[in-house]
C-alpha cells in the first residue's frame, strides 16, 4: 500500500490519541468525515494500523524498576535458540525481547515492582535458564524521552512502493 501525506497525518494524529473520533481526526487532517473513516479503514484492513491499545502507566500500578538486559546464549546447547525463546515467553516481568546484533544475543526490557522482585527474577529465573551463557543487567535511572508517534517522511509522497 502507498502512503501519502495524508495518510502520514491519520497516522501521526492516532498514534497521539487512538481514542479520537473520526469527525475531530477529519477536523485536524482536512478532509471529510467518510474519506477519512474509508483511510482509516483501509489502514487497518492493509495492516499498517495492527491495533490499538491502551497506554497504561507501569508507576501507577507500583512497576517501578525498568531494566533492559543483555543475554548471551550458550549456541553450543542443542535448540537453544528455541528453548529460550520458549522461556521468556513464560516470565510476564520482561515486556519486550530483541534479537540483537553486537556484544549481546538478546536485549530484553524487564518491568518489575522494585530491585529485590528484579534480583529473584534474575537470580531464580533468568539465570536459571539453561542456554543462558551471560547476562548484563543495564538499570534505567529516569526516562529522557520516549515517543509513541513515528517519524515520518513528509517530503516523499509515496512512503511504501
Amino acid at each position: 500500500m502507498k502512503l501519502d501525506r495524508i495518510d502520514l497525518k491519520i497516522l501521526e494524529q492516532l498514534q497521539s490519541n487512538s481514542k479520537i473520533t473520526n469527525l475531530d481526526l477529519s477536523k485536524k487532517i482536512g478532509l471529510s468525515p467518510a474519506p477519512t473513516l474509508e483511510r482509516v479503514k483501509k489502514l487497518e484492513q492493509t495492516g499498517v494500523i495492527s491495533s490499538y491499545h491502551a497506554k497504561v502507566d507501569p508507576e501507577a500500578l507500583g512497576l517501578k524498576v525498568n531494566t533492559y538486559v543483555q543475554v548471551n546464549l550458550a549456541w553450543q546447547k542443542e535448540k537453544a535458540l528455541e528453548n529460550f525463546i520458549a522461556k521468556v515467553h513464560e516470565i510476564d516481568e520482561i515486556t519486550e525481547c530483541y534479537i540483537i546484533t553486537g556484544d549481546a544475543d538478546f536485549i530484553m526490557k524487564i518491568v518489575c515492582k522494585d530491585i529485590a522482585v528484579y534480583e529473584q527474577l534474575l537470580f531464580k529465573r533468568l539465570s536459571q535458564i539453561d542456554e543462558v551463557e551471560r547476562i548484563k543487567t543495564l538499570m534505567t535511572l529516569s526516562k529522557v524521552k520516549k515517543s509513541k508517534v513515528l517519524p515520518f517522511d513528509y517530503e516523499n509522497d509515496d512512503v511504501n512502493d
